[in-house]
């Protein structure tokens, strides 16, 4: 038999047209999923990276920008817009990322849940980088403390879009947030070993802000904080100087961006009399292919990790990231 108070619960529910099923959790089925697993749509890499991990066996993730591709020069394709209308909920970067994205993704908002990850962390006071024109820094990412932000970010969206499992979303983003913790101290352990004179990060385009704050580093980027920015003679050869007088050993290209604005610098400091080499390819705005290690948030950030100590002087613990995480540290 039913309890008194079960029956006043269905009787209350009735009168409010709503039918509630007494000992279940309710969740309001006008916002959150109709069915499971539901669809999510992401953007780039690093964000439906960690959308999979806290989403769990609820959802069904899928990106749209593949790896090695520039998400600052990327236009949607007709499939890609059908993959955002279907979708349940969508997650991106913000902060101008996906620049030429932005509009298609605003219009959307209107629709269904749509969630700037990167631009919910950056509303924290003081964390967020700008550039001389004001411009916020996108590359959130690189920063593993920032990172587990977004984690969060992304663990109340999916709270508040799917109530009925906010329980599991909580352990998902826990167990992982446990890691990047880890993974924080890692990266301070390594990039803290290059030699302080040689702590100079030159890349491509201006994309390690965040990494550099966070661990240490000074950083140099040819192009600015999107690649939609070309570098003019002036810049290379202010860099040129830059690279002589430090007497830095290495510069770095990256998977996504053009080499052929790293190469000039390199041309121009041998011209000078001054050797580079390149210390190794960078994970920048996207990560390594889909299903390997480097594919995977955690294995971008250690790729670059480990890449720029060797490149610069420092020590990478055999068995890198992996092997570090069974010792008593």
């Amino acid at each position: 038999m039913m309890s008194r108070l079960c029956i006043l619960l269905l009787l209350v529910a009735w009168a409010s047209g709503i039918f509630v099923g007494c000992g279940e959790k309710q969740v309001d089925s006008s916002r959150g999923p109709k069915t499971y697993p539901y669809q999510v749509t992401t953007t780039v890499g690093m964000i439906r990276d960690i959308v999979s991990e806290v989403a769990g066996r609820h959802a069904v993730v899928k990106g749209i920008i593949a790896e090695g591709v520039d998400p600052h020069l990327y236009a949607a394709t007709i499939n890609d817009v059908k993959e955002l209308r279907a979708a349940d909920i969508i997650f991106y970067n913000g902060l101008n990322l996906e620049g030429k994205m932005g509009e298609v993704l605003t219009k959307l908002g209107g629709r269904k849940p749509v969630h700037a990850v990167a631009e919910g962390v950056v509303e924290a006071s003081g964390y967020a980088l700008l550039d001389a024109e004001d411009h916020y820094d996108p590359h959130v990412w690189m920063d593993v403390r920032g990172w587990m932000s977004a984690v969060e970010v992304v663990r109340n969206s999916l709270r508040e879009f799917d109530s009925l499992h906010e329980s599991d979303y909580s352990e998902n983003a826990g167990g992982y947030l446990d890691i990047l913790k880890r993974l924080d101290a890692y990266a301070r352990e390594v990039l803290g070993s290059i030699p302080e004179n040689q702590r100079v990060l030159v890349t491509a385009h201006d994309a390690f802000g965040y990494m550099a704050r966070a661990y240490g580093l000074e950083v140099r980027g040819i192009q600015g904080l999107s690649t939609e920015a070309k570098p003019g003679l002036r810049d290379i050869e202010s860099l040129v100087e830059f690279l002589v007088e430090r007497r830095i050993p290495a510069v770095f290209v990256e998977s996504s961006v053009s080499r052929k604005s790293v190469e000039a610098l390199m041309e121009g400091a041998h011209d000078k009399g001054h050797k580079v080499v390149v210390g190794g390819e960078l994970f920048s705005d996207a990560m390594g292919g889909r299903g390997t290690y480097a594919g995977t948030y955690i294995g971008m950030i250690e790729h670059n990790v480990n890449t720029i100590a060797r490149g610069l002087g420092g020590a990478v613990p055999e068995g890198g990231f992996r092997e570090w995480m069974k010792s008593d540290r």
